[in-house]
């Protein structure tokens, strides 16, 4: 019968007692036997194969029932809607009186059309490549997976493949660090992968002009302390603050790397990263709540007269610069006009500047119950709002939709305004959620209403 049904009945039941499943099936034949005449009798019609079983679910609760049914039918649109018709003329279930209200029938063809054009889409969009790769993108596609092919090691850890002869390394936390400046056409970094500073690195700084270059957060200031014990720092750079290094872009990274600030000029018992935001001018960096230091002087506030003013130089340069970058990579770091327009561009884009423009949401006053019913009801909006105890919106929805979300939502709302009729099912839904309020257009008609649930009209309120 399932493969064969065109239409679903979908009905609600509630009674004023305790019923089981077999009490409303046998009502259901029972009352209905003789009402449409021999051709559209139930017993028949599943006989037949036309009409499906009958699914009841229902649970008691408090001395009532209430529950769903549904019904498969392989009958024509007009039979199916009168026998849909002829279940709401139950008026008992047992010994309990009961009401059965039919709350929509549902084209099962309908809804397998839907579910074939979904799929179509997916399928449109997953087994077909319709993507066409401009010459630019070919170009960068090529040279980034060479970069990335370009990585080694240095005696077991990440580096680029200029660590071991270049006079300037940049010291990185992870592999992806190290990846990320090659993807941008630096070779001369290598990862510590850890607090714990291995002596190879810790050697290595002893011989190189050294810059560390971490992740704006906790465990970054860590790293650098760590390393400014065992090794050789010489100037230091930050990712924005709560950023990685692996996350920045080409302008964020050459752009912290060109400010970066000497180590010797920051404070030894100070917030490295404060210090560094200081003499950087950077935004967003938090401050050491530890006191300052008295003894510290002005050259922790400013960049050091001996740093270089840009960090990413030649490969060639005598000047012992930072970074060596990939030659064909070097027109945007070099000291041109260009190179100074490009990154004026960046900083335009920095998510510290970004979070100061940031506009900020006006909080909305507070709404009365009468203004929620103004606004739900007397509008005629045809929704229905869930408020908590303080009146705050919880969730807004059509009226349609009100009794699958008061049923399935995880805030329990305090109160509930419809722009429809309170009726049994949504009182008794409300009752089993612990709400205490419903205010709606109208009042329906109780077989019985919970005790627990008290039900207002839009007039008693506005009156």
């Amino acid at each position: 019968m399932d493969d064969t049904a065109k239409y679903l009945i979908h009905a609600s039941i509630s009674a004023d007692g305790v019923v089981e499943r077999s009490d409303v099936v046998g009502a259901i034949f029972g009352q209905t036997e003789g009402l449409l005449g021999d051709d559209l009798d139930l017993r028949d019609l599943q006989q037949s194969s036309k009409v499906g079983r009958i699914d009841v679910q229902i649970d008691s609760e408090n001395g009532h029932s209430f529950g769903q049914m549904t019904i498969a039918s392989s009958l024509d649109k007009v039979e199916t809607a009168i026998l849909a018709a002829s279940l709401e003329t139950l008026t008992r279930v047992g010994p309990c009186q009961a009401v059965i209200e039919v709350t929509n029938i549902e084209d099962v063809r309908e809804a397998k059309r839907r579910m074939v054009v979904e799929r179509a889409k997916e399928l449109l969009t997953e087994s077909f490549d319709d993507t066409v790769m401009t010459s630019s993108e070919i170009l960068e596609e090529v040279k980034e997976s060479v970069r990335v092919e370009d990585i080694t090691e240095y005696h077991d850890l990440p580096a680029g493949p200029r660590v071991a002869d270049s006079d300037a390394i940049i010291v990185v936390e992870g592999r992806a660090d190290v990846l990320t400046l090659l993807r941008y056409g630096i070779k001369n970094a290598v990862a510590v992968e850890g607090t714990n500073i291995p002596d190879d690195v810790a050697s290595l700084t002893q011989e190189r002009t050294v810059t560390a270059f971490l992740d704006g957060d906790r465990g970054g200031e860590l790293i650098l302390r760590e390393l400014s014990q065992v090794g050789d720092v010489d100037y230091v750079a930050f990712a924005p603050d709560a950023q990685s290094v692996e996350d920045l872009d080409r302008g964020a990274v050459i752009r912290a790397l060109r400010n970066k600030v000497a180590f010797s000029s920051l404070p030894d018992d100070g917030n490295f990263r404060a210090a560094v935001a200081a003499a950087t001018g950077a935004a967003g960096v938090p401050s050491d709540p530890r006191p300052e230091s008295p003894t510290t002087d002005d050259s922790s506030s400013t960049p050091s007269a001996d740093a270089p003013t840009d960090a990413v130089t030649e490969a060639s340069s005598d000047t012992g610069g930072a970074v060596t970058v990939e030659k064909t990579a070097n027109t945007a770091a070099t000291a041109d006009t260009s190179a100074d327009t490009t990154a004026d561009a960046d900083v335009l884009s920095d998510p510290e500047v970004e979070a100061v423009a940031e506009a900020v949401e006006p909080v909305q006053p507070s709404m009365s119950l009468s203004d929620h019913v103004r606004e739900t009801i007397s509008d005629g909006s045809g929704l229905a709002r869930l408020l908590d105890s303080d009146l705050n919106l919880l969730d807004e929805v059509a009226v349609e939709k009100i009794y699958d979300t008061l049923e399935h939502t995880d805030s329990v709302p305090r109160l509930v305004v419809v722009d429809g009729e309170a009726s049994q099912k949504l009182i008794d839904i409300a009752a089993q959620r612990g709400v205490s309020d419903v205010v709606a257009r109208s009042k329906g008609e109780y077989v019985k209403k919970p005790v627990s649930v008290r039900v207002r009209t839009s007039d008693q309120l506005l009156t």
